[in-house]
C-alpha cells in the first residue's frame, strides 16, 4: 500500500510529527479531543483498529498486558479486561508511579469494564504497581504519530513510551521477546528514516490499523534499559518513579550519570530535534462516525440573535475584589451547602446569572461538557473539577438539559482542561468534554478561538421552551 504521507529527505522526527497532524487535521481524521497536535492521535476507526488485537495469537496467549492511557487505545484496554487478563495502565506523565494495576469489580458488567478501561476508571478502579514488583508482561501496547512497515517508531516526542519500556527493562518485567503493537490511523504508516531512530527509541513488532495487520519482523533492537545520558535533572525531578530507579541502579552498581539538555531541544529526551510550537488547525463539526461517537449537541448558531436581558445593577463600593461567596469553588471545601447552592433563591426568582462581583476577561475560551447525567448535582462536578484541575472562570449549569459550560481565560487554558476532562466519568456515565461549537467552526489557522464577551449576559437561544424554568448557575472564580 502506497502510504498516504510521503517524507522529505532530511526531514527530522518533528517535521515529521507536525506532517502527520496536519495532514488528519486537513482531512478530519480524528475524533475529540482536537486538535491532535502534540499528541497520540484519537484517529477515526480506532475502535475497529483496536479489535484487531483478539485476531493475534500472543494476545490470546497472554496473561497480561499494558496499555498505553491515550483515548484511541481504549478499546484495546476495554478487550483486554473483557478477556479476564490482567491490564496494567501506566501512569499518566508517570507522574505518581509506573503502573496502575487495574482492577474491576467482581462480576462487572460490559458497562463497567468499558468504566474501568476510561481514564476515569484508571483512577477510580486500580492498584499501583512498584518498581519492586515481580510482574511479567506478556504483550505492549503503546499508541504512535508515526511508524514504518519495518517497525520503526515516532511518539508525539516526550519519551513516555520509551522510558516506561525502559522502565520495565530494568524491572523485569520484558524482556527481547517481548511483543510490542502499536495502533494506528492507516495515514501513520509511512517510510522512516532508519537514521532517525536512536538506542532509546521503542520499536514495534504489529502495526494494527482501521484495515490491516501489519507484521513488522522488525530487525532493529529494543532498548534494553533507561539510558541515562538520554535524561536530565529536570525531567528526574518530574517523575519519582525514574529517581527511585536510578537509585536502585546506582546502588547495584551501574552507571547513572545524567546528561545535560542542549539548549532547543525538547525537555528531557534529547532528541536533537526541536520542538516546534502547536499549529493550530480549524476545528470541523463532529459528525457521527461508524465507531458510533455522538454529533455534538447543538450549541448556538451564529446566525442566531441572542434575546438581552435588562443589565444588572451592581451595588456601589463591592468593587472587583469579589466576595466571599464568588470564592467558594475555589476556597471552600468539598461538600460546602452555600457553594453548592449557588444562590439557588434568586435563581428560582428568574436571575439567569449569579451577580458578578469580579469582572470577567474581555474575552473567554468556552468549554461545552455534555452527557451530563439527570440527578448529578453541581457541587458533584465542581468537585470533579477541582480533583482534574480544571477549575474554570466561570461555570454555567444547565443541569435539564445535561450540560454545561465552562469558561476559561484563554485558548490555552482551556486546552489544558479539555486533556484533564478526557473519559470523565460521574455517576456511571461518560462525559463529552470540546470546545463549544461556536468556538470551532469558520476559523482559519492561527486564529484566535476566542469569543468577545457582550456587555450583558445573553440566554441561551437554542435551549428547549421548557429550559426557561431551568436553573442557570455561572460561579465567578478568581
Amino acid at each position: 500500500m502506497e502510504p498516504a504521507i510521503q517524507i522529505n529527505p532530511g526531514a527530522t522526527k518533528w517535521d515529521i510529527r507536525q506532517k502527520v497532524w496536519d495532514y488528519i487535521e486537513e482531512n478530519n481524521l480524528a475524533n475529540f479531543p482536537r486538535p491532535v497536535h502534540n499528541r497520540i492521535p484519537n484517529f477515526k476507526g480506532a475502535i475497529q483498529a483496536c479489535n484487531r488485537l483478539t485476531d493475534l495469537q500472543e494476545f490470546k496467549s497472554s496473561k497480561t498486558v499494558k496499555v498505553n492511557p491515550d483515548r484511541p487505545q481504549q478499546q484495546a484496554r476495554f478487550l483486554t479486561l473483557e478477556a479476564g487478563k490482567t491490564l496494567l495502565v501506566p501512569t499518566p506523565r508517570l507522574r505518581t508511579g509506573l503502573f496502575n494495576n487495574i482492577t474491576p469489580p467482581e462480576g462487572a458488567s460490559k458497562e463497567q469494564l468499558r468504566i474501568c478501561s476510561s481514564s476515569q476508571g484508571v483512577k477510580d478502579f486500580s492498584v499501583p504497581v512498584g518498581l519492586d514488583s515481580k510482574v511479567k508482561v506478556d504483550l505492549v501496547v503503546v499508541g504512535s504519530v508515526a511508524v514504518s512497515e519495518k517497525g520503526l517508531r515516532i511518539g508525539k516526542g516526550e519519551g513516555f513510551a520509551d522510558l516506561e519500556y525502559g522502565m520495565m527493562v530494568s524491572m523485569g518485567a520484558v524482556n527481547e521477546s517481548t511483543v510490542v503493537v502499536t495502533i494506528v490511523h492507516d495515514c501513520q504508516v509511512m517510510d522512516l528514516p532508519e537514521e532517525l531512530i536512536e538506542s532509546h527509541d521503542l520499536t514495534v513488532d504489529y502495526i494494527l490499523t482501521p484495515t490491516r495487520v501489519i507484521e513488522t519482523k522488525c530487525q532493529t533492537p529494543k532498548p534494553q534499559g533507561i539510558i541515562w545520558t538520554k535524561l536530565d535533572p529536570e525531567k528526574l525531578e518530574k517523575i519519582p518513579v525514574l529517581k527511585k530507579l536510578r537509585e536502585l541502579e546506582e546502588e547495584g552498581g551501574k552507571d547513572v550519570t545524567l546528561g545535560v539538555a542542549p539548549e532547543g531541544t525538547e525537555p528531557g529526551l534529547h532528541t536533537g530535534q526541536t520542538k516546534r510550537p502547536p499549529r493550530r488547525r480549524p476545528r470541523r463539526n463532529i459528525q457521527q462516525d461508524d465507531e458510533g461517537e455522538s454529533k455534538q449537541e447543538k450549541i448556538g448558531d451564529s446566525d442566531q440573535k441572542p434575546r438581552q436581558r435588562p443589565p444588572r445593577v451592581r451595588k456601589e463600593g463591592r468593587g472587583d475584589g469579589g466576595g466571599e461567596n464568588d470564592r467558594e469553588f475555589n476556597k471552600r471545601g468539598r461538600g460546602g451547602r452555600r457553594g453548592d447552592n449557588m444562590r439557588e433563591k434568586d435563581q428560582e426568582e428568574g436571575a439567569g446569572e449569579v451577580p458578578t462581583q469580579r469582572r470577567l476577561p474581555l474575552s473567554v475560551t468556552t468549554v461545552y461538557l455534555g452527557g451530563i447525567p439527570a440527578g448529578l448535582r453541581v457541587s458533584e462536578l465542581k468537585t470533579a473539577l477541582r480533583e482534574r484541575e480544571a477549575i474554570p472562570l466561570r461555570l454555567t449549569w444547565q443541569g435539564a438539559q445535561h450540560r454545561a459550560f465552562l469558561d476559561y481565560s484563554d485558548p490555552q487554558a482551556a486546552e489544558v482542561a479539555l486533556e484533564s476532562l478526557q473519559d470523565l466519568s460521574l455517576n456511571g456515565h461518560s462525559l463529552q468534554a470540546e470546545l463549544a461549537k461556536s468556538q470551532r467552526g469558520g476559523k482559519r489557522a492561527g486564529q484566535s478561538n476566542r469569543r468577545e464577551r457582550p456587555p450583558t449576559a445573553p440566554e441561551n437561544t437554542t435551549d428547549p421552551p421548557e429550559a426557561e424554568n431551568d436553573t442557570n448557575e455561572k460561579a465567578e472564580q478568581e
